[in-house]
């Protein structure tokens, strides 16, 4: 997405309910979809099924994109949280159906991408701050994985801007040993 304006008037044809504006949209912003996803994920597959996800549910749910923010912040958000429910189903899925590892197929660590590893972590430590104190999660996602301003962050998560610098603050200081830890 070079630039946004064309996809911001694409935003705001489909959420009135053009269906040629909302297929253009879909189109052009799969690419991004699909970095953005590989981001969280660490395996492209799952990055794509992802991308999946998130391209449905602007489909879906764009009539309720209101223009409040800009279309990529919306956009990123959704990404956000497509990707932790994907993170959470392969996790659940792989408790319930454990697969032996076959030696001939054995990942080895010493190069296993460390950039895959801290995703991993990252997510991990999210799915551990949701159960443990769920309101710091969108604060710490809004803020330091979407990268919005400390403003529309907050505007975003529907709280006072002190609030949201309080819960961000409690969020890294929750998080961070969880992703020193080795």
């Amino acid at each position: 997405m070079q630039d946004p304006a064309p996809m911001e008037e694409f935003a705001r044809r489909a959420a009135a309910g053009d269906s040629a504006a909302l297929d253009r949209l879909l189109t052009e912003i799969r690419p991004e979809v699909v970095r953005r996803c590989a981001r969280f994920l660490p395996c492209r597959e799952d990055a794509e099924e992802a991308a999946q996800d998130v391209l449905l549910q602007v489909a879906r749910h764009l009539s309720g994109f209101e223009g409040r923010s800009r279309f990529g912040t919306w956009l990123y958000t959704v990404v956000a949280n497509c990707c932790r429910q994907k993170y959470r189903e392969l996790k659940r899925r792989a408790a319930e159906q454990p697969a032996a590892i076959d030696p001939a197929h054995a990942v080895d660590p010493r190069t296993t991408s460390v950039i895959a590893g801290s995703r991993v972590d990252l997510l991990e430590a999210l799915d551990r701050l949701e159960r443990q104190h769920p309101h710091l999660v969108a604060p710490l996602v809004y803020r330091d994985i979407c990268q919005l301003d400390y403003a529309e962050a907050a505007e975003r998560a529907g709280i006072p801007l002190g609030t949201f610098k309080s819960r961000l603050h409690e969020a890294r200081k929750q998080v961070r040993p969880w992703l020193t830890a080795s």
